[in-house]
Formats: C-alpha cells, sequence, structure tokens
C-alpha cells in the first residue's frame, strides 16, 4: 500500500501580517463552542478579520450575533437567491433593522443563481433588484452571488450604478471579460479557495490579472475548501492556502498578497476603525 500523501502546511505569515476571509458561514461550520475555538485557531494564524455572512432573516441575525461575540468577527446580511421566495415588506423592515447594527458592514450575499433555482428566475430578479436599493440606502457595500446568470448579475448593477459604497462579486466564477465588466463598476473580485485546484484555469488567469488594489480573498467556508482539503469542511485559516496560491500565480510573495488584500478589505468594509 502507498504512502498517504503528506498535507501542504498553512502559509507562515510574518509577524504584523494578516489577512481577511472576507466570506464564510460560520453559523453552519459547527457549535457555538466550536466557532470559538475556529475564531481564535484562525487569529492566532494571522487572520485578523473574519467576515460571517447571511443568507437569509435567522442566519443574517446568527452572524450578528456571532460578530457581537468575537471582536475579530463582522457581519453581513441579506437574502440568498435560495431563500427568496416568500419575502415580503415586513421582511424588507427587518432587514433595515438589522442593517442598523454597528458589527455589519456589508449587504449580501445576494444574487442570482440560475444552476439550482430554488427559487424562480423572476422572483429571483424581482429580489435582487429590490436588495440591491436597500443596500444602496443603508450605504453598505454589496455582496453578490452570480452562478450562471453573468448578463443578468450585470444588468441590474449597471443599472443602478454607480454605488458609493462599492461592492464585491463573491467566489469569481466567470473569465478575464466578465471580471473586466465588474471592475469597471468600482467592484472588487473575491478569489476563493477553488483557485487552487489544478483545472480552474480560468481562475487562474483572473487571478494574475486583476490589479492587486482590486482583489480580496474569502474561504465560503464551510464549503469549497482549497487544495490539500479539497472535499472536507472548509474554516477561515484554509484562507491562506489561497493566499499562497494568487501569490504563485502572480510571481509576488505571499506577504505582498497579504498585506494587499487586507488593505482591500478593510477599505471596502470600512472596518479600519470598527
Amino acid at each position: 500500500m502507498g504512502k498517504k500523501k503528506k498535507k501542504s502546511p498553512l502559509p507562515v505569515l510574518p509577524a504584523g501580517v494578516s489577512v481577511i476571509d472576507t466570506h464564510c458561514h460560520l453559523d453552519m461550520i459547527s457549535s457555538e463552542e466550536d466557532i470559538g475555538k475556529i475564531v481564535s485557531r484562525a487569529a492566532a494564524r494571522g487572520i485578523s478579520r473574519i467576515i460571517t455572512i447571511g443568507i437569509d432573516i435567522e442566519s443574517s441575525k446568527k452572524a450578528i450575533d456571532i460578530a457581537e461575540k468575537h471582536e475579530t468577527v463582522y457581519a453581513s446580511v441579506g437574502i440568498h437567491p435560495h431563500n427568496v421566495q416568500g419575502l415580503q415588506d415586513n421582511s424588507y423592515d427587518e432587514l433595515e433593522k438589522l442593517c442598523d447594527n454597528s458589527k455589519v458592514v456589508a449587504y449580501g450575499e445576494i444574487g442570482l443563481d440560475f444552476v439550482k433555482q430554488y427559487a424562480p428566475q423572476h422572483v429571483q430578479l424581482e429580489h435582487y433588484a429590490r436588495q440591491i436599493e436597500l443596500a444602496k440606502k443603508m450605504r453598505l457595500p454589496l455582496v453578490i452571488h452570480d452562478r450562471e446568470a453573468h448578463d443578468e448579475i450585470l444588468h441590474f448593477l449597471k443599472k443602478e450604478a454607480p454605488f458609493a459604497a462599492a461592492g464585491v462579486m463573491h467566489c469569481f466564477s466567470g473569465d478575464w471579460s466578465l471580471a473586466k465588466q465588474v471592475l469597471d463598476l468600482g467592484f472588487l473580485i473575491s478569489i476563493p479557495g477553488i483557485v487552487t485546484f489544478k483545472k480552474a484555469s480560468t481562475l487562474h488567469e483572473v487571478a494574475q490579472k486583476i490589479p492587486l488594489d482590486k482583489l480580496i480573498l474569502e474561504t465560503d467556508a464551510p464549503f469549497l475548501a482549497p487544495d490539500p482539503y479539497r472535499g472536507r469542511t472548509n474554516i477561515p485559516e484554509y484562507v491562506l492556502y489561497t493566499a499562497r496560491k494568487v501569490a504563485g500565480l502572480r510571481g509576488i510573495t505571499v506577504e505582498e498578497v497579504a498585506r494587499s488584500t487586507t488593505d482591500n478589505a478593510q477599505k471596502l468594509f470600512n472596518i479600519l476603525t470598527h
């Protein structure tokens, strides 16, 4: 029997250098007790901030609760396209109230998902547009989910532009042509752990070509764990594998990627002074 392949160790950041996991779902990873351990471990490895994301009203409330309990964690609230069916006016009233919390730094994830289509396309489109309006009203950056809906995603963003608080295309799944259009809107591109996969050549190209000041990193934990943990539960500290892959693709150091993406995320989510 052959030997098991050793797992590649996490990159070690120099003192004073950190990375931000700009998108994960801490409430989906584990119990409340384990969340504390996960956040502490991430901090010890140089993950200075974590943004935990809401996908419906209940998870948005949980995101805020987790953020209030952990100094290094912030929250984003919103309704994922899978969950927009049945939203009412009072749902938007509640979302607006949640946005007022001091730990909320973004609105989302919102968007369109034409792959699974848990909600009909016309319902997704209605609430995508409506949530964009709410995010603009609350002056929060948008966190956009886009699966096989590139044209429709861009149509509404261009229609509603400009965005004073900007936003990010989370877990970017398009090509360089799409990336350029997203960047032209003043949005950032978020690179997930998928970039570590050997066959992710389109994402490799995007990660190479994005201006470094328009790039941020994410795990989307507990989903999409990078190599060498592909197929297993993802956690915030694994964002370091993504940082290393991006650095290798660009021919720069992990420290350069860490410093730049951290600065970009701090500016986008306005967490410099929080």
